[in-house]
């Protein structure tokens, strides 16, 4: 039987992670992406080879899910449309005769007001409507967001959000994420789940802001950012930072500890591993 795994995003920086994880279990991964400059990467990251396409585009589709058996989905944090772009993918994935579908989703999609999360409901209903075995992966804020402002957030001793210091958010590393996708889409035990994928801890800015300090050995502070500062393209996210401002966004650790056990990576390992990196470049 063909056994074959389609990995969406695969030069991204989420989905990055998982085409690693599944070649050290073994699995033969075909990795998904928009740009051909990119193929070298996915393949030296574990990928037996590169199919190279558009979403949108349904003969891309077609031809890089050809003798797929399963597919791991996740929608570029960028793309217009995304409900009914990944729709397409589920179709397509359908059309093809795959198997299985593992979809890192987010955590609570009811929430209808902030789009990124809202987007993703349509899809899981898609999924649940198709013949698909399927796993729903419902991570929280990604421990990588904040990797593009972490020089800045040293060099100025600030580290800005467009919501309050106070409110708790829950945090994961995605190379948990990965690990969990990995193993959804190799063994038979998470099959049909839907799991929120938390690390430990309800941290507020003003205690992240702290961690950091305390890692750096520098005073570094929490400010909250006007969010009409921030110019009209951000209109689409102030729902996000209405929301962010008042309740946080919080969840359990407890799925991802009993899949994964004592592996779960930290959020201050993960600054630590920051703040080698940029003592490397420096």
């Amino acid at each position: 039987m063909n056994d074959r795994i389609l990995a969406v995003g695969a030069a991204g920086k989420f989905a990055g992670h998982v085409v690693p994880a599944l070649a050290a279990r073994g699995a033969r991964v075909r990795g998904f992406t928009c740009e051909q400059a990119d193929a070298d990467e996915v393949l030296t990251s574990g990928a037996v080879e590169v199919a190279i396409g558009d979403l949108r585009e349904v003969a891309s589709l077609d031809e890089a899910l050809r003798e797929i058996a399963s597919i791991f989905y996740i929608a570029p944090a960028s793309l217009a449309e995304e409900a009914e772009v990944s729709k397409l993918v589920v179709e397509a994935a359908v059309r093809a005769g795959v198997r299985r579908i593992v979809f890192s989703s987010v955590i609570h999609p009811v929430l209808s007001k902030l789009v990124h999360h809202a987007a993703k409901a349509p899809v899981e209903e898609a999924i649940l409507n198709s013949e698909l075995e399927y796993t729903f992966l419902h991570p929280t804020l990604y421990f990588q967001n904040y990797a593009p402002a972490w020089r800045k957030i040293v060099e100025t001793g600030v580290l800005a959000e467009p919501w309050s210091n106070d409110t708790r958010f829950s945090r994961v590393n995605y190379r948990d994420v990965a690990d969990v996708a990995a193993i959804a889409l190799t063994e038979d035990r998470l099959l049909y789940g839907t799991f929120e994928l938390c690390s430990e801890g309800l941290l507020a800015q003003k205690h992240v802001a702290a961690l950091i300090g305390d890692i750096l050995s520098l005073e570094i502070r929490a400010e909250r950012i006007d969010p009409s500062a921030l110019g009209d393209a951000a209109k689409p996210r102030r729902p996000m930072f209405e929301h962010y401002d008042r309740h946080g966004l919080v969840g359990s650790p407890l799925t991802l500890r009993a899949i994964i056990g004592s592996e779960r990576r930290t959020l201050r390992a993960y600054f630590e591993e920051l703040a080698a990196a940029d003592r490397l470049e420096n």
